[in-house]
């Protein structure tokens, strides 16, 4: 089997389409800011990728964006997006560039994810960004289900699964998977299913997806939310089977060593008219908050400050979190500091020094 492969998928709100911005290669066939790169840089030495000028995403990842973005036409502006499980966020920030591309601003894109660290991750990722449409939250699927029934137009739900697909470059992947985990896996993801169900309007759309090779966690466990939870399974396309996509029963499946990328599965239902059984009454929900133990973290721009383009070399001092000097001529107060005319961070200038207001969280830790 071929070794791992290096993809990034370009942020087209930041002007970064072009080679002078963002490392080249060739156009990943399912999405159209995907590309494939013939080896994999040091993206921590760059700064426009701290910038969130591109995200490094696995190329097979980015298929659940296809599916989303097929779905889009159905809907218009307003449209209220749930990414369940979105740690660390490349699904995310896949699915808020297709949003804004298609509906310009009007749009909410909830990213969610229960584990406390990943959630930090995510928010982060989703920073890097920078889309004021999204906000990052983390609380249990049961908590959207209760608190906002009826609420989102379409849920993402790449589901916590047994792994398969990630078994040629994770080798904790192969040493934890058994039968038992599989089975385990399926229960699980039915439980997450149930209990987000009631917070997709119906007629709403529910993207499935997986990175395992399992029929009971794919296949199979659509046919029992069609069943259990009332809704229609779209039947897949079977588009790029040139580039290794097949075809199963319910939905499409990329193996690693048949596409450049890792393994992934995604499949598509819509709610049908009639609730679930445990379904409360659909309508908006009167607070849109969480309980207060949850986090809701809402992307928020702050005010505009003069912008200080950096050279290489201070931009990477300034993501170390050292100490800058700026030049006599820098403006002084809150900053924003810049490579490239794209955002890094503030800073606040006094002159004879300029303080790092970067987040410790996002500080490069190797030698710069």
């Amino acid at each position: 089997m071929d070794a791992p492969s290096t993809a990034i998928r370009l942020n087209p709100f930041k002007g970064c389409m072009g080679p002078e911005s963002c490392p080249e290669g060739a156009p990943v066939p399912w999405s159209p800011y995907g590309r494939m790169l013939e080896e994999r840089p040091n993206f921590t030495l760059d700064p426009l990728f701290h910038a969130g000028c591109y995200y490094v995403q696995d190329s097979s990842a980015m298929y659940v964006g296809h599916i989303f973005r097929k779905h889009l036409q159905g809907f218009g502006p307003g449209i209220r997006v749930l990414d369940l499980c979105a740690a660390p966020g490349g699904k995310t920030t896949d699915l808020a560039a297709s949003l804004r591309e298609a509906f310009g601003s009007s749009f909410t894109l909830v990213a969610n994810e229960v584990m406390k660290a990943r959630a930090a991750a995510l928010r982060d990722n989703v920073a890097r960004w920078g889309d004021a449409a999204v906000a990052v939250t983390s609380a249990d699927p049961a908590v959207f289900g209760r608190r906002m029934p009826g609420y989102f137009d379409i849920i993402v739900a790449d589901v916590p699964c047994s792994g398969e697909g990630m078994f040629r470059k994770d080798p904790k992947a192969v040493a934890d998977w058994s039968p038992e985990l599989v089975r385990m896996c399926s229960a699980r993801q039915r439980r997450i299913l149930a209990d987000v169900w009631p917070a997709l309007k119906d007629g709403g759309i529910l993207v499935y997806s997986t990175c395992t090779y399992e029929e009971c966690e794919n296949d199979g466990n659509l046919e029992w939310a069609a069943e259990t939870l009332g809704g229609e399974i779209f039947a897949p396309e079977d588009e790029f089977p040139q580039h290794g996509v097949r075809l199963t029963r319910h939905g499409n499946l990329l193996k690693a060593g048949e596409v450049p990328g890792e393994g992934q599965w995604v499949g598509v239902l819509r709610k049908g008219a009639r609730p679930s059984k445990n379904a409360s009454a659909t309508g908006l929900p009167a607070q849109l908050g969480m309980d207060p133990s949850d986090r809701v973290l809402a992307i928020d721009y702050s005010p505009e400050y003069p912008l200080v383009n950096l050279s290489k070399e201070d931009a990477l001092r300034y993501l170390h979190r050292d100490a800058l000097r700026l030049g006599e001529d820098a403006p002084k107060g809150l900053i924003i500091a810049a490579y490239r005319g794209r955002p890094l961070g503030l800073a606040k200038n006094l002159g004879s020094r300029c303080n790092n207001l970067l987040p410790k969280g996002r500080r490069i830790l190797m030698d710069v």
